[in-house]
Formats: C-alpha cells, sequence, structure tokens
C-alpha cells in the first residue's frame, strides 16, 4: 500500500526534474538567469516541495545555484557535471546535440582503445570468452537489422572492455558510453544495418583481447572509433556551416 502510495510522487518529481534539465539545456532558463520558485511551480504546475526537491537534485548537478532574497541562478555549462549520465541526456535532447556528440566521441577515442589494450593484458579468461560471443551476437543483430537488440549488444561489449581494462576509472564510463550509444540510435544517426566492416573490427577487438595482444587490440577499438568519428562528420561539418552563415 505504501509503495502505491509513494510511486505518483516519486514519478511527479523524476518529471520534474527532467522538465528542468531539459528547459536549462535547451536554453529556455539562459545561463545566468534568475528563476523564482513561485515562477517554477506555475510553469510546471507542481507543489513548491516538489520544484524545491528537484532544483536540489539540478544544484547537485552543477546547474542551478541558490541565491539568499534573489531566487535560483541558472550555472554556465562549464560549471555542469558533464559526466552524468542524465546531463549529457538532456543535452543530446538539446539544440547542442551535435556538439555534445562530438565531445563525447572524442573523449571516447581518448579512452576505449587504450581500454581495449589494457583489456588484452588484464581481461579474466571469462570476459575474454564473453567479448567474443558478444561480437557473433553484434554480427547477427547488424545483419538482421535489429536495431534495439544492437544498442543492447552493442553497450554491453564497450561496457564489459571497459570493465575489463582492470582501471576503475575507465569502468566508470560505462554509462557515458551507454548514452552516446543510445542517443545515436534513438535520434536515427546509426545506420540500420552496420557496414560489415564495423561488425568485424568489434570481433577484430574480442579477438585481440582473447589472445592477449594489446597493440592488435588498441588499433582494432581505435578504428571503430575513427569510423564513428567518419560517419558522424557530416554532422559536425553542417554545424559549422551553420554556424557561419
Amino acid at each position: 500500500m505504501l509503495q502505491t502510495q509513494l510511486a505518483p510522487a516519486a514519478d511527479l518529481h523524476a518529471s520534474t526534474v527532467d522538465r528542468l534539465g531539459l528547459a536549462v539545456c535547451r536554453g529556455e532558463m539562459a545561463s545566468g538567469s534568475i528563476v523564482r520558485i513561485d515562477e517554477l511551480e506555475e510553469r510546471f504546475g507542481v507543489s513548491r516541495s516538489v520544484v524545491r526537491e528537484a532544483l536540489r537534485v539540478l544544484a547537485s548537478m552543477g546547474m542551478v545555484a541558490s541565491r539568499r532574497r534573489v531566487g535560483v541562478q541558472v550555472r554556465p555549462a562549464t560549471e555542469w557535471n558533464l559526466y552524468d549520465p542524465q546531463v549529457i541526456r538532456w543535452r543530446l535532447a538539446s539544440h547542442g546535440r551535435v556538439a555534445q556528440l562530438r565531445s563525447l566521441s572524442e573523449l571516447r577515442t581518448a579512452v576505449e582503445p587504450q581500454a581495449a589494450a589494457l583489456a588484452a593484458m588484464r581481461a579474466p579468461l571469462a570476459s575474454a570468452s564473453e567479448l567474443m560471443g558478444l561480437s557473433g551476437k553484434l554480427w547477427e543483430a547488424g545483419r538482421s537489422g535489429d536495431t534495439e537488440l544492437f544498442l543492447t549488444l552493442d553497450i554491453q561489449f564497450h561496457r564489459l572492455v571497459l570493465s575489463s581494462s582492470g582501471n576503475e576509472m575507465f569502468g566508470m564510463l560505462d554509462s557515458l558510453v551507454a548514452e552516446v550509444l543510445t542517443g545515436r540510435t534513438h535520434y536515427g544517426l546509426m545506420p540500420q544495418h552496420p557496414h560489415e566492416e564495423a561488425l568485424q573490427m568489434h570481433v577484430d577487438v574480442a579477438s585481440a583481447i582473447q589472445r592477449g595482444d594489446s597493440s592488435d587490440a588498441h588499433a582494432a577499438m581505435l578504428a571503430i572509433m575513427t569510423r564513428a568519428m567518419t560517419e558522424m562528420s557530416t554532422l559536425w561539418n553542417e554545424e559549422a556551416h551553420k554556424s557561419a552563415s
């Protein structure tokens, strides 16, 4: 009974956090602007307590800050916790989607090849075998055009590479990678049928890790990252053209 009573309140809180976060990321609540709690109550149609709790969440992400006798100030994006999965999700849902994808892709290119190289040296046998199995399933899902299954498997694959590196800092980036892969898929930035070369690259990464060949693992993962950057380069160029015009 208690769970039934709490669920609507929890849903309302989560929904308000989501709407506020999106409003900030979309520039509807501009950086440096001051908003008052009573204005947010009216705007979102929720109680003062719900607004306050939602603002506390955004404050913990560095997105807003309370100013006594003034209101709530929206902080610049440079102050946000840009690694928070929710912040990433909101930025991908905003007009800054292309810039966010580019930043995430550049970060992945810097980290994941090294993670693959370390995994080749440190991955337990069971993890290496699981990677081989996942690469085979990815191939099947990619050939069949099952984009949602491919996304699920792709997230599992890259998450396992990061955790198998034995570097706990790399392992903590798994949610970031999941968000960028999900964003690319759900915003139509992934082909329904991945190119066979891309599918083979995942097999190559898994095979190199299983063989313990760190050099090949690094090269194969770098090839995946380079291909992803190339596929999205059209987006970067279009964005640059819009900014220049």
